[in-house]
């Protein structure tokens, strides 16, 4: 199975079905985290990794991933795919901890997680949607290389088909 390389700063740590459902309940699941606890997005996103895998429905490689900090192993967020590419089309989603945060490392994990998308054969557009006024999340988006494209149900909607040198 194919992931992201490493970042300068950051490694992706695959979340399996178990370390999903300790994350879920904001337990750390064997990782130390910048705050002691993932944060809320991340535990969102773990309880849907622990549902896929009751459902038979889980696929690593688009599952989700503990951002840790290659300095000192210190896990300071998520990031994933909301399920398996569809029509081209895969969406993506990511959480920091609030001390991680300003740092620049949700932009170089986004960027990292969607070069690595954008080179598998099943996806040609990696789409991710935030909220019109996190404007923290949607600068993130910016400086990965996203672009926005419209806004559907109070959630602006951002694309990206290519990393630009």
């Amino acid at each position: 199975m194919s992931q992201p390389a490493p970042t300068e700063r950051l490694a992706f740590r695959l979340v399996r079905p178990e370390a999903a459902k300790q994350l879920a309940l904001g337990e750390p699941s064997g990782w130390t985290w910048i705050d002691g606890a993932p944060f809320e997005g991340t535990q969102v996103a773990a309880g849907m990794i622990a549902a896929a895998a009751d459902a038979d429905a889980w696929h690593p490689e688009w599952g989700m991933y503990v951002l840790v900090r290659t300095a000192d192993d210190i896990a300071v967020g998520g990031i994933g795919w909301h399920g398996r590419p569809d029509g081209g089309i895969a969406e993506v989603g990511y959480d920091l901890s609030e001390s991680a945060r300003g740092h620049g490392y949700a932009s170089e994990a986004l960027r990292a997680l969607c070069g690595w998308a954008l080179e598998q054969a099943e996806v040609d557009v990696v789409v991710a949607r935030t909220e019109e006024e996190n404007v923290a999340s949607q600068r993130v988006m910016e400086r990965a290389g996203f672009a926005r494209v419209d806004s559907a149900e109070e959630l602006w909607r951002y694309e990206l088909t290519s990393l630009a040198g």
